[in-house]
């Protein structure tokens, strides 16, 4: 997995805090910026924190770029519908020898990798197959209707993949750039670092926390499941170790 925070909004915390101030102080658009200095622009941050006023969080907002995760994690990425997504396509991108996420627990078991290996494998070369099945029988078609070679196999290849496709394994790794407010984030971290959330997620959202907090930890510093900052809402379904999760989080 690699996650990059690839650009943000300039100076994210004092652009929060000239949306609370507007909010809570006599200013005008022009006047708004003055006077919010390194402290006041953190004491306005925590005050919408202690207060619940999140929407002047919105102001900021995270592009990231992520490649090596599998679709199985995309499908879950894109339930957070207040985000923007753009995901490397599978039916313009060939995935001839596609990469893949081997999952760790898998990776363990000698016999159990061997089988995923090998599954992996097969699906491979369903997909090579189903491909030049395809292509051939629309570059046939294509060439009939009068189409040059060269254009006909370039389309031909196009049309093959797109169908080929629904062959190739949840494993297929994939490429993204995500981006989210600073709201979104906060609520995107607190149900993806929780320790019940699925081990590939919450990996992704545990880089995430942690090169956002490097440039807006004023944002962020209460950022992550919801253990850090109260009791666990879980219930029966607690991990039971909130000790070892807020001493994991410390180190971000």
């Amino acid at each position: 997995m690699n996650v990059k925070l690839l650009t943000y909004t300039p100076d994210p915390e004092r652009t929060v805090a000239c949306a609370a101030k507007l909010c809570y102080a006599a200013a005008d658009i022009d006047t708004v910026y003055q006077g919010l200095t390194p402290e006041k622009t953190e004491a306005f941050v925590k005050m919408l924190g202690e207060i619940g006023h999140e929407s002047p969080i919105e102001h900021a907002s995270f592009t990231f770029g992520v490649e090596g995760v599998s679709r199985s994690l995309l499908a879950q990425l894109t339930r957070h519908r207040i985000a923007s997504f753009s995901v490397q396509s599978q039916r313009y991108v060939k995935e001839s020898l596609f990469d893949f996420v081997l999952p760790p627990e898998i990776a363990n078991i000698p016999q159990a990798k061997e089988e995923f290996l090998q599954a992996m494998r097969e699906d491979a070369a369903h997909y090579e197959r189903l491909t030049a099945l395809l292509q051939e029988k629309h570059e046939s078609r294509l060439a009939a209707q009068g189409m040059g070679e060269k254009e006909a196999r370039r389309k031909a290849e196009k049309m093959a993949i797109e169908d080929a496709r629904f062959v190739l394994p949840n494993a297929c790794a994939t490429k993204l750039i995500c981006t989210m407010n600073a709201r979104e984030l906060l609520h995107f971290f607190s149900h993806r670092c929780c320790r019940r959330a699925q081990w590939e997620i919450r990996a992704l959202a545990t880089q995430m926390l942690a090169q956002v907090k490097a440039v807006a930890p004023s944002l962020f510093c209460q950022a992550g499941p919801p253990c850090l900052r109260g009791a666990c809402p879980e219930g029966k379904m607690s991990c039971g170790q909130t000790a070892a999760v807020r001493k994991e989080f410390s180190r971000l």
